[in-house]
């Protein structure tokens, strides 16, 4: 019993830290995809992009700012836990959605090209971030409390809700690139709705 308690505590410190760097790597490397063409996508990380695109502030500014409030409901519903793991991946990918610009540069990208891989990405990076009891803050930290509920799955109640904001986006953006939204929205949900389900992966 010994032995089993240390290598659980020997897995959160070293193998929940790689994973929420892994998934945070991932959602950052997308989003920079995403800002490259002038696309958006859902939840809080849409938000700070209609905020970025509106009023020129850094993404990852807006990204940070909007995710305090939830951290408030992420420690009441979800624990302490929970919550750091949260903010640490919060914090990263505000970080490196403004540091990865500087690390790589991006000549060109098709806009359907990253629309598909963008969307792609971060639902991979979110995948990982919420089998190792992480999230992106915002409407994930709902999303997830509605599924262990049995009310709805993350990933449909994470594509109604991002379908909603991107169509809000249509006061910022032009059609094409709101429907080049639209379709990288659903491919980040089909990750989800297709990997994310209760008991499946979740790490210890």
């Amino acid at each position: 019993m010994q032995s089993l308690t240390r290598s659980q505590l020997m897995h959160r410190h070293r193998d929940d830290l790689m994973a929420l760097m892994t998934g945070s790597l991932f959602v950052s490397l997308g989003l920079v995809l995403y800002r490259q063409v002038g696309l958006l996508t859902g939840g809080t990380a849409g938000l700070a992009f209609l905020g970025h695109y509106a009023s020129q502030w850094p993404f990852g500014a807006w990204f940070f700012v909007i995710n305090l409030p939830f951290y408030v409901l992420a420690w009441k519903r979800k624990g302490l836990e929970f919550t750091l793991k949260t903010i640490v991946s919060v914090t990263t990918i505000s970080l490196l959605s403004e540091w990865l610009p500087r690390w790589i540069e991006i000549a060109r990208v098709d806009p359907l090209y990253a629309s598909v891989m963008g969307g792609t990405l971060m639902g991979c990076g979110m995948l990982i971030l919420f089998r190792h009891k992480s999230s992106l803050g915002g409407l994930g930290i709902l999303a997830l409390l509605l599924q262990e509920r049995g009310k709805i799955s993350a990933g449909q109640f994470q594509m109604a809700v991002d379908a909603c904001i991107v169509l809000a986006a249509l006061a910022v953006a032009d059609f094409q690139r709101v429907a080049l939204s639209v379709l990288g929205a659903v491919m980040l949900n089909l990750v989800l709705a297709l990997n994310h389900k209760p008991g499946r992966y979740m790490a210890a």
